[in-house]
């Protein structure tokens, strides 16, 4: 960077994380069942499938989260959640002609709250209405404070192939703050159960910029998680989003680190993580050399969801439960953010879809630039707006912005092609909004670039 002032000024500018373009707060009431219901019939048979299945439900809220869930505490919400995702994987497959299935993704919220044998009832839902004979991943995402070993025997019925635990920090002081009190121990032991049912693929999810976290409880977290020998670590900044997660005001923010600290702490993540043999996948990801995503990233085939970063390659992304969003070669699509009007909607036998986006062909154009370069940390915009615009120019409207990027040591660039550099690469997102056609025209407020 040009100077340590312009780096923490940088790092202090609000920008979406690109897991999608257009960006969720773009999506409008516009695009809801009716279009939904069409897009779904449009799909062709041989169209390939990913299912997501969101379960918005956890034991207690921690208070850094930004998920979509409830604490409960009973089990009629969750046999009344679980019934009514029954009726909506059937109303999804009799939609569409599309069955073959390369990728199901369990998210939440805590899925595995559900238990094994609810579980193994939408499991067993999904395998009746779809072909899984192509199912290239399973994946779930778990607490590993409710991980024992009926419920690994559980997902191991259901042929769950990866799992990944929220570990955020190992450190006890650091728990305290974020309410998620979770000893070490009870990860190695979720690790090991995993491991022992045979699901193999684990993934750690850590973060930086917690209250009371220092560069040494970072480099803890760090040095600990990778000694578990995962498959893949995920390190996110915390978004500290009070006006959209009331929870997340039980935080003092001051005690925050600042952008300082937490540039110091994601860079302290990165090296630490590559002293034990990770390799960095775009912005906060890590692999071991032999894992997919690694590979695809050395190839340049890494792809970008809601999930992050991904191999997963299927023409169609079904959204299941409510708030869950899904994507169709037409646009976006999201369910009903609220369990009560998902259920009415999936109770009428009508596509819970409440709003989504159309795209456009500029959108198309612009969110493969971002993808790109999220991915790649290199983008030739003018071979791009070529190939899919017949206009070399059609994304010269960036160029202010990266040449602001290049004076301040973000990105370098020959002609319309954009490369970011090494002490860039914390602010990639900066350098993806460069080609955001929505960002200065809406209102939604976004988290740090770092």
């Amino acid at each position: 960077m040009a100077t340590s002032e312009s780096a923490l000024i940088l790092a202090e500018r609000a920008v979406p994380r690109y897991t999608s373009y257009p960006t969720a707060p773009h999506f409008n009431a516009a695009t809801g069942a009716a279009r939904a219901t069409q897009w779904l019939a449009d799909l062709p048979d041989n169209a390939t499938l990913s299912l997501y299945l969101h379960v918005p439900f956890c034991s207690a809220i921690c208070t850094y989260c930004g998920c979509n869930t409830k604490a409960v505490r009973r089990e009629a919400p969750l046999d009344d959640y679980t019934a009514t995702l029954e009726k909506e994987i059937d109303l999804l497959a009799r939609a569409t002609r599309a069955r073959r299935v390369t990728h199901i993704h369990w998210g939440g919220g805590t899925p595995s709250l559900l238990g094994p044998k609810r579980l193994g009832r939408l499991a067993a839902r999904v395998a009746g209405a779809f072909d899984l004979s192509a199912i290239a991943e399973h994946a779930i995402e778990l607490d590993p404070r409710t991980v024992d070993a009926p419920l690994v025997a559980g997902l191991a019925a259901i042929g769950v192939t990866r799992a990944s635990l929220g570990v955020q920090d190992f450190n006890e002081h650091v728990q305290r703050q974020i309410g998620r009190p979770q000893p070490y121990e009870v990860v190695e032991n979720a690790v090991r159960l995993l491991r022992g049912a045979g699901i193999g693929a684990i993934n750690l999810d850590l973060m930086y910029g917690l209250p009371d976290q220092s560069e040494e409880d970072v480099r803890r977290t760090a040095t600990l998680a990778a000694g578990l020998a995962p498959a893949r670590l995920a390190i996110f900044g915390y978004a500290h989003v009070p006006w959209f997660k009331s929870h997340q005001q039980l935080i003092d923010a001051a005690a925050l680190p600042g952008a300082s600290a937490r540039l110091a702490q994601a860079d302290l993540a990165r090296r630490t993580l590559e002293a034990h043999g990770y390799e960095a996948i775009g912005l906060d990801h890590f692999a071991r050399p032999d894992d997919d995503m690694a590979i695809a990233a050395r190839g340049g085939t890494l792809r970008r969801n809601f999930q992050g970063y991904t191999t997963d390659v299927a023409d169609a992304l079904l959204p299941l439960g409510a708030s869950s969003i899904g994507k169709l070669p037409q646009g976006f699509i999201q369910n009903a953010p609220d369990v009560a009007g998902w259920r009415r909607a999936v109770d009428a036998e009508k596509p819970a879809i409440v709003k989504g986006l159309e795209l456009t062909d500029d959108d198309r154009l612009r969110a493969s630039a971002i993808e790109r370069l999220m991915c790649d940390f290199a983008l030739d915009y003018g071979a791009l707006a070529r190939r899919l615009a017949g206009d070399v120019g059609a994304l010269d409207d960036a160029q202010d912005e990266l040449d602001a990027l290049e004076r301040d040591g973000v990105v370098t660039r020959e002609g319309r092609v954009v490369r970011v550099t090494e002490a860039g690469k914390p602010f990639v997102r900066l350098a993806a909004a460069a080609f955001d056609a929505y960002l200065h025209g809406g209102k939604a407020r976004h988290s740090v670039a770092v």
